[in-house]
């Protein structure tokens, strides 16, 4: 397995940054690690003392992970010993070949695209790359893409398309850059030129939210066939910052405003707006890259699989009315049943059982 500083590459490694929920669980792992290095120095048998810790442990992540709150669930997200996209397509890709430039500005490093062989299929790869370290973040402006980020990727999806290759779209991102440069060059109609385009283009399309999923910055490569969220990332129209900023006029309501923003996979799937949750290994993906990568390839293999069966016609028409029926649900309350359990008022004049002709007004 191909790790990266910070990584945690089983279940059991300790983690350089804690949550402020996992630290009871870093507690065990330690005690664990300590009874491992006593048993090899001493030669005492500790096993029965490990395997009883390990269940405990097991059960508190178990415990913690199944009970995240909306905000809890975003620094999740944001972990910075998660999984990015130049891990799963060292994890999970071959001969990934990298395009770049936009024939007209630049290459922007944020957005990353070219062909790799992904799930047993020949695909073309879009998706936002945040970075590892301090300068690599800097470079890929945290995953934040601009206008040339955007065109780059709608070019190589075309080009895909026009060899009927599938789109594979991992999406990872705070949001597009909000820089003057990014306005200067178009970055909203930039985007918007993505959506309107991604919706008819011939070819399957399949996307999944690997980390962060925020605003037009994670749509910009987000219209697709079917979607998927990880476990533990989340998809917004906003970050919970910048809502709570809005709505009440300071930062330190994150949490509140997280949880009104039904931000969470659970969540989504219920509004209908992603078609599949996909699972991660226990504690995160942070914990255990592999077989969080594993659990992402066997979605796309299934993704593409079924959307290879449909004509091209289909293919679009589903799409069209796929984005024709987001965001429509139906909330229940309490009021239209007290309405229907209400009897009717008699109207002055009106015998009873006698109907009011539609469009009478009394009077």
């Amino acid at each position: 397995m191909s790790t990266q500083p910070g990584w945690a590459g089983t279940a059991g490694s300790n983690l350089s940054h804690l949550l402020e929920f996992e630290k009871p669980i870093a507690k065990m792992e330690q005690e664990i690690q300590r009874l491992e290095t006593g048993q090899a120095e001493s030669g005492r048998d500790y096993s029965d003392i490990i395997q009883s810790i390990r269940g405990q442990l097991q059960s508190a992540l178990r415990q913690a992970y199944g009970n995240l709150t909306p905000w809890e669930n975003v620094l999740v997200a944001r972990h910075p010993q998660r999984p990015l996209l130049r891990d799963y397509i060292r994890l999970v890709c071959k001969d990934f070949c990298e395009l770049c430039g936009d024939r007209a500005y630049g290459n922007d490093r944020a957005l990353v695209t070219g062909f790799a062989r992904f799930a047993g299929q020949r695909v073309m790869l879009i998706g936002h790359h945040k970075g590892r370290d301090t300068r690599e973040k800097i470079e890929v402006n945290f995953g934040c893409a601009h206008p040339e980020g955007y065109r780059k990727a709608l070019q190589k999806m075309k080009l895909a398309a026009k060899f009927k290759v599938p789109i594979v779209c991992l999406i990872d991102t705070p949001g597009a850059y909000p820089g003057i440069g990014a306005e200067e060059r178009g970055i909203a109609s930039a985007i918007a030129v993505n959506l309107m385009e991604m919706s008819r283009l011939p070819t399957p399309i399949v996307a999944a939210v690997i980390g962060e999923g925020g605003s037009g910055g994670a749509l910009g490569i987000g219209v697709a066939d079917q979607v998927a969220v990880m476990q533990h990332a989340y998809y917004s129209v906003i970050s919970p910052e910048g809502c709570a900023a809005i709505l009440w006029r300071s930062g330190k309501h994150r949490a509140r405003a997280a949880k009104a923003l039904r931000l969470t996979p659970t969540q989504l799937k219920e509004l209908n707006l992603i078609d599949a949750i996909i699972e991660e290994p226990l504690g995160g993906a942070h914990r255990d890259p592999q077989i969080a990568a594993e659990n992402l390839e066997r979605w796309v293999a299934r993704a593409l699989r079924d959307l290879r069966r449909l004509k091209t016609e289909t293919l679009l028409r589903r799409r069209y009315q796929r984005l024709r029926s987001a965001g429509a649900f139906f909330a229940a309350t309490s009021e239209p049943k007290a309405a229907a359990s209400a009897k009717p008022r008699r109207k002055r004049g009106q015998a009873a059982g006698r109907a009011v002709p539609a469009g009478v007004a009394s009077r």
